[in-house]
């Protein structure tokens, strides 16, 4: 009987930090739902096309100081992170959503890839990388019939 009642004392003193050792249980957190604001046309004027004339610009030759080689890696970055925006605005219609998501995904990563060219302060592959984006760009408008053409013989506007 000693054993048995020394057991369950043991185990009662022993309760909190046992409780207090166990794993927590994760509380919900609320997750967002992602949805687009501005208009795709707003996003493409504002942010990528106005960043990559700005790019066009800083490497019309070859940046001499880190922050010019910072601020163009900050231009290439928002552009790719506008390739992240077009993913949430797919078309609505299920026809071209395959190739929608897949010419956002290709700026995302055109982009980002001049991002980490520019922070390493490559210049030849930072304009190799301007053109890819450029690319990137021309190629959904062409499957979209958008007429707008990006990179240096598309005049400043980047009109045809």
């Amino acid at each position: 009987m000693y054993p048995r009642r020394l057991t369950r004392v043991a185990v009662v003193a022993l309760l909190p930090a046992l409780v207090s050792a166990a794993p927590k249980q994760a509380t919900p957190h609320y997750v967002p739902r992602f949805e687009a604001v501005a208009e795709t046309k707003l996003l493409m004027e504002a942010l990528a096309h106005s960043n990559y004339r700005g790019l066009e610009g800083l490497l019309k030759k070859e940046p001499t100081d880190p922050e010019g080689w910072a601020f163009a890696r900050g231009q290439a970055l928002l552009i790719a992170e506008t390739g992240n925006l077009l993913l949430l605005r797919p078309p609505k219609t299920p026809e071209g959503q395959d190739a929608w998501f897949q010419h956002a995904t290709q700026l995302r990563q055109a982009a980002a890839a001049l991002g980490r060219n520019a922070s390493a302060q490559d210049y030849a592959r930072s304009r190799s990388g301007l053109a890819d984006v450029a690319e990137a760009c021309n190629r959904c408008h062409r499957t979209f019939r958008i007429a707008t053409r990006i990179g240096p013989a598309s005049g400043e506007e980047g009109r045809p």
